[in-house]
């Protein structure tokens, strides 16, 4: 049987391309796939007419598609073993996060009983700063005055000893420059009970009973 036109490697491309996303059997790896376009262009070559035989460049276009599909499946598999040890990385590196304190955007303390912890940043110098700690009624349990503050990041410890858990809400900060408003932003400090990975990306859990992806945490202390 004469073969006129060249051999049509786009359905070949499609399989090894579908069995790799599946994982399937041996037979769709790079050597198996390059034996087969082997075998398919022997039997062309044998079998073309010889008054229109395949010219260089199509025999040319033909190798290159070929390499293409062994390259794209020789990449997925490389990648695979490149996503498999950022896995590992990031197990060992949650590890190292374990009893470390996390800072999450809120106004909720780490209040274990008796020592309340949290942290606040402030736009510009202040010349007053004050942290109310509020129960779940809105209403003032106790007020912490820390004078004057440069701009910038600052975590504190309250002395709740005597106070019911319970009651304590979290906390709000007030600060002013020269009886001008600065902004301040507000954040729980809570301790990292343990880690883990969902759906390959990390998670925290904190020891409020929360769990956090990596990304929501503002920074570690």
């Amino acid at each position: 049987m004469m073969l006129a036109q060249p051999l049509d490697l786009t359905n070949l491309g499609s399989a090894v391309g579908s069995s790799t996303a599946k994982a399937a059997t041996a037979q769709t790896d790079a050597t198996a796939t390059q034996d087969r376009f082997l075998k398919l262009l022997v039997a062309q070559l044998n079998n073309q007419d010889p008054m229109n035989p395949m010219d260089n460049a199509q025999m040319t276009t033909q190798m290159t598609q070929i390499n293409t599909v062994s390259g794209i499946q020789q990449l997925n598999e490389t990648l695979k073993g490149m996503a498999s040890q950022f896995g590992l990385m990031q197990s060992l590196q949650g590890t190292s996060l374990i009893g470390r304190e996390a800072l999450v955007a809120g106004t909720q303390f780490g209040f274990d009983g008796t020592v309340g912890k949290a942290a606040f940043r402030i736009d510009g110098p202040a010349s007053s700063v004050q942290v109310d700690v509020l129960d779940k009624a809105g209403g003032v349990i106790d007020t912490m005055d820390f004078g004057a503050l440069t701009a910038g990041q600052h975590s504190f410890n309250w002395d709740g000893t005597g106070i019911d858990p319970t009651r304590v809400a979290g906390f709000k900060v007030r600060a002013a420059n020269g009886g001008q408003p600065v902004n301040a932003t507000s954040y729980s400090r809570l301790t990292v009970t343990s880690t883990g990975l969902n759906n390959g990306a990390m998670s925290l859990q904190l020891q409020d009973g929360r769990s956090l992806a990596y990304d929501q945490v503002s920074s570690f202390m």
